[in-house]
């Protein structure tokens, strides 16, 4: 959260609860800026992993369950699961040459994930390299429906979607300071995310705010990708949850020949959103869901949604459960509607614009 950005946001949006205990104004008006404009977001956090070498391709296809073996340039959202069919590594990875590909991953989750790719390269003996490049590359994410318009003049690259389509990887320069620009999105909008050696941070993210475009936080981020459906390991996902049971199933590709593929049938649960009748009831994680008397999950995660102008949760539900429910908030039960897809673009249409 930014603090000027507080007068933009509506103080009477504030949570009732704990909820509302570290809750700004400026949440909404980041959020806002995202969906109308253009907001910026300094990313610099989320952890990185190279993969190289000659194994590198065969050694990606068998961890992740995507279609990871597209050309260089290209993007895929994927994870890597377990023996189980459990969901170890949610990550993007780009493909930057035959035998050299580059994921970006949670904040806190780095360290695991480098533990768990290096396990499966000693279990297959592959000839690979497997690097933490966190602190090499700082990562600055411009999102919303003006973000082609603002980066335009700062790069030679081509934005047009025939150029440069959704999602994908290109190197040029931003403002004169080299970047790796992936056209991907964790808050539904049309934007890239820019990565540029660390030393070259502060000139980009200078560039990137001159042109107008809101500072926004992890907050509004958060926001964003719940209102749009978008899952986050640790909280909606995890090793004991599978893609199916998650609605990543899109995601797995066909044939099987990765780790867990065995493992994966048709869930009895699947994680559903569900919003609240009361929207200044705002559920966190951890809540418990019942529908009729039965209790019969917990909120993974949960939010204020400011577009949708609904309180919104996560949790993992009988995959029959449709209708009513109701979610214990601060002690009150707050009845609850299952929503049947996501609640903001369902189509996907605001990313490929």
């Amino acid at each position: 959260m930014y603090a000027a950005n507080e007068p933009a946001g509506d103080a009477s949006l504030r949570p009732r609860g704990w909820a509302g205990m570290h809750w700004s104004p400026a949440i909404g008006a980041e959020h806002t800026a995202c969906r109308e404009a253009a907001a910026l977001f300094d990313e610099t956090s989320f952890a990185k992993i190279e993969i190289i070498g000659p194994d590198a391709a065969g050694f990606c296809a068998r961890v992740f369950d995507g279609h990871v073996g597209r050309p260089p340039g290209a993007v895929v959202y994927t994870q890597a699961l377990n023996e189980r069919g459990g969901i170890e590594m949610d990550v993007t990875v780009s493909r930057l040459d035959a035998d050299a590909f580059f994921l970006v991953t949670g904040t806190a989750f780095g360290q695991h994930d480098l533990g768990w790719l290096r396990r499966q390269a000693r279990l297959t003996g592959a000839d690979v390299r497997i690097a933490d490049v966190t602190s090499a590359w700082a990562c600055f994410g411009l999102w919303g429906p003006q973000a082609r318009e603002l980066l335009a003049p700062l790069t030679q690259a081509s934005l047009a979607n025939v150029d440069f389509p959704y999602p994908s990887l290109q190197e040029t320069t931003v403002a004169d300071v080299p970047v790796r620009a992936l056209r991907v999105t964790y808050v539904g909008e049309l934007g890239w995310e820019l990565y540029c050696p660390m030393e070259y941070g502060a000139a980009l993210w200078e560039a990137l705010a001159a042109t107008g475009a809101t500072p926004g936080g992890y907050r509004a981020i958060e926001s964003l990708r719940l209102e749009k459906g978008y899952r986050a390991w640790g909280s909606d996902i995890g090793p004991e949850t599978t893609p199916a049971e998650a609605g990543l199933g899109f995601a797995v590709r066909r044939g099987g020949g990765f780790v867990g593929a065995a493992a994966l049938g048709e869930p009895v649960r699947r994680l559903r959103c569900l919003t609240l009748a009361d929207p200044l009831a705002v559920a966190l994680g951890g809540e418990p869901v019942r529908i009729g008397d039965t209790v019969v999950g917990q909120v993974t995660s949960g939010g204020y949604g400011y577009t949708v102008a609904r309180s919104i949760a996560y949790a993992y539900l009988p995959a029959t459960a449709s209708g009513a429910a109701a979610v214990a908030v601060d002690g009150d039960w707050v009845a609850a509607e299952v929503a049947t897809g996501a609640l903001y673009d369902p189509k996907g249409e605001r990313i490929r614009l």
